[in-house]
C-alpha cells in the first residue's frame, strides 16, 4: 500500500466548478447547494484501503454534519476501466451497503479532480458559504495501520468553524490515501 499525501491548496481559493452524474446518471452541479452553510467536496474510490477504513465512519459524519447545514459530495475520478471496483455499479453498491445520504459524483474526464488538485482517496476540501477553501486536510490522524482512533476530530473541527462562521483551525495535516488511478 503506497501512500500519497494531499497537495497543498492556498485557503480562500474559490471552488472550481463542476457538473457531474452520480452512479445513476443524475447530474450535480456546484450550483445546487446555494442555501447550505459550507459544502464539502470529498475525491472517494471504493476500492482504496484509506477509504475503506474510514468508510463507515465518513457516512456516520455526513448524516450528522449534514443535518446541520452542511452540503456533501464524494467524487470519483479513478479510471474505472483500469480498476472495475471503481465503476458505477459498485459506487452504487458501495452507496447503499454505507448508507451514503451525500451524493456520489462519477469524474470520468478527471477534469474535475485536476481543476481541484487532488490526488489521492480520500481528498478533502471543505469550503464555507461563499465557496472558499476553509480546509484542505486529513479526516483523523487514523490509518490502516496505525492505533489511533477513527473520529473525524479534524475534519469536525474545520467543519464546525465553517457552520459557526468562522475559520477553521490554522493547523492542516494533509489527508493521506491512494493516489488517484489517472486514464493513461
Amino acid at each position: 500500500m503506497v501512500a500519497t499525501s494531499s497537495t497543498h491548496r492556498e485557503l480562500g481559493i474559490s471552488a472550481p466548478n463542476f457538473a457531474l452524474p452520480d452512479y445513476a446518471g443524475r447530474i450535480v452541479a456546484l450550483g445546487d447547494f446555494p442555501g447550505a452553510r459550507g459544502l464539502l467536496v470529498v475525491f472517494w474510490s471504493n476500492h482504496c484501503p484509506y477509504v475503506k477504513y474510514i468508510k463507515r465512519a465518513f457516512a456516520e459524519f455526513a448524516r450528522e454534519y449534514q443535518e446541520k447545514g452542511l452540503a456533501i459530495v464524494a467524487i470519483n475520478a479513478n479510471d474505472a476501466d483500469a480498476y472495475p471496483d471503481d465503476s458505477p455499479a459498485q459506487m452504487q453498491a458501495d452507496a447503499e451497503e454505507f448508507g451514503f445520504t451525500f451524493d456520489y459524483l462519477i469524474d470520468e474526464t478527471q477534469n474535475v479532480a485536476r481543476a481541484f488538485d487532488a490526488v489521492c482517496t480520500p481528498d478533502f476540501f471543505l469550503f464555507d458559504r461563499g465557496r472558499r477553501l476553509a480546509y484542505h486536510g486529513q479526516f483523523d490522524a487514523s490509518r490502516p495501520r496505525n492505533s489511533e482512533p477513527i473520529t473525524g476530530a479534524d475534519l469536525r473541527a474545520a467543519a464546525d468553524a465553517v457552520l459557526a462562521g468562522k475559520p477553521p483551525p490554522p493547523q492542516q495535516t494533509p489527508s493521506i490515501g491512494c493516489n488517484i488511478k489517472w486514464r493513461s
